[in-house]
């Protein structure tokens, strides 16, 4: 006989609005908690990368996403040569292209 009760419809005289007034301001601050820690930094570190790999130029030090680490030899609309070594030489795509690397050797001689 409880179930019967539970798949009853509901009581009269209770709105459906009252509940969604109430819960609204939470799922707009769930989203904007959302917004401000996951979506908006995620979105800026983005733009930054992409700002990085379209202003990539000869001779700039790079990490590359597998690891590799290369001053720029060539570059391409699409892909990007690296020395390696001093007869080595990588070609990789820009988007493997993670972030500049400062140049160590000048570092320490500039110290």
């Amino acid at each position: 006989m409880d179930l019967a009760w539970a798949l009853g419809p509901p009581p009269q005289g209770g709105s459906g609005t009252t509940f969604i007034l109430t819960q609204l301001p939470f799922f707009i601050a769930i989203f904007a908690i959302f917004y401000f820690l996951l979506i908006r930094p995620q979105q800026k570190e983005r733009k930054r990368v992409e700002d990085m790999r379209a202003n990539l130029k000869k001779g700039d030090r790079v990490i590359t996403a597998g690891g590799l680490i290369g001053t720029i030899v060539g570059l391409n609309e699409q892909t990007v040569t690296l020395k390696v070594a001093d007869s080595v030489r990588v070609e990789c795509l820009r988007s493997a292209v993670t972030g500049l690397r400062a140049d160590t050797k000048a570092a320490q001689e500039s110290a």
